[in-house]
């Protein structure tokens, strides 16, 4: 016999979905909610996405959520969704169906870039997203310029100023920020055509943390690495997402990754969710016939 009894609570305020299909109960001479993971806020949630291209169906039904600190990776072939998804999620493409929330707040059609103080990306090619005429630093301090707030506003940054000339307070941010990368101050000054590859792509990892996101989308974000700098680009991304509890979605062809940076993964096939577990589950457990075949590889067999 319960005494209370909570049953698919939901609430929002606004747009912002506070609580979602809460479920518990609290029997007599217990006072232990028994609350199920799932009943926890989720920094990202998709709901039954839906895309079409044409008359072509390139997502169906996709739903999977995300916890802060977590990393969910997602995989398959090419051509299966993967990018779509992430340009859905990022709101650079509308879906045909379904929901989006981002913590708590609805952003399946939302405007402008106010979401983007709490998601940020990361690209498979780094010297193309950053302003070739601009400095590496002058970028990092770009978004803290555009989000503003708290500590943030603080740091007064000057429009079209170097970061050399900008306030003490912006510059210590920055070279912070290059610091925990793993890049000496000095970065800060260069222009993307004057780094590495893997350098570039350490200061654009820098500029997306700059405002202290809730949600990092990577998208295949080390595929144009070689394989030891890869190597190194997974340990930082998986040790800011720890460090910060940042939820990650972690979006590769190489499934070689898995095991060094998820902490669960989705496979993906022609548009649908066909399994989904821990990357050692995936390998020694799949379910899925198109998961035992997209894992069925050299780097899996002797792992």
């Amino acid at each position: 016999m319960s005494v209370l009894q909570v049953r698919h609570v939901k609430k929002f305020f606004g747009k912002r979905l506070i609580l979602d299909d809460v479920n518990f109960s609290i029997d007599a001479g217990n006072l232990h909610a028994r609350i199920n993971r799932s009943d926890i806020m989720n920094v990202l949630q998709v709901r039954h996405v839906k895309k079409f291209f044409g008359n072509q169906l390139i997502l169906d039904d996709v739903n999977f959520s995300v916890d802060a600190g977590e990393i969910l990776g997602i995989v398959g072939l090419s051509g299966c969704g993967k990018s779509t998804l992430a340009r859905i999620i990022a709101r650079l493409i509308d879906c045909d169906g379904g929901k989006i929330f981002l913590c708590g707040e609805d952003i399946t059609h939302a405007t402008g870039n106010a979401f983007y103080r709490n998601m940020q990306m990361i690209f498979q090619t780094p010297e193309d997203s950053f302003d070739p005429r601009r400095t590496l630093g002058a970028s990092i301090a770009e978004p803290i310029k555009n989000f503003k707030s708290l500590e943030l506003e603080a740091l007064s940054f000057k429009e079209n100023t170097p970061l050399k000339a900008q306030s003490s307070k912006l510059k210590a941010k920055v070279e912070k920020l290059l610091a925990e990368v793993g890049l000496s101050k000095n970065y800060a000054e260069r222009y993307p055509r004057e780094v590495s590859g893997g350098e570039c792509q350490r200061a654009a990892i820098a500029r997306a943390i700059s405002v202290e996101p809730k949600l990092l989308i990577c998208d295949e974000a080390t595929s144009a690495l070689d394989v030891t700098i890869q190597a190194q680009v997974v340990a930082l991304i998986k040790n800011l997402c720890v460090k910060k509890n940042i939820a990650c979605l972690f979006i590769t062809h190489d499934l070689a990754l898995l095991p060094k940076i998820a902490d669960r993964v989705i496979v993906l096939h022609n548009g649908c969710i066909v399994e989904q577990g821990t990357p050692r589950q995936l390998i020694t457990d799949a379910q899925s016939s198109f998961t035992r075949q997209l894992m069925a590889t050299d780097f899996f067999a002797t792992t």
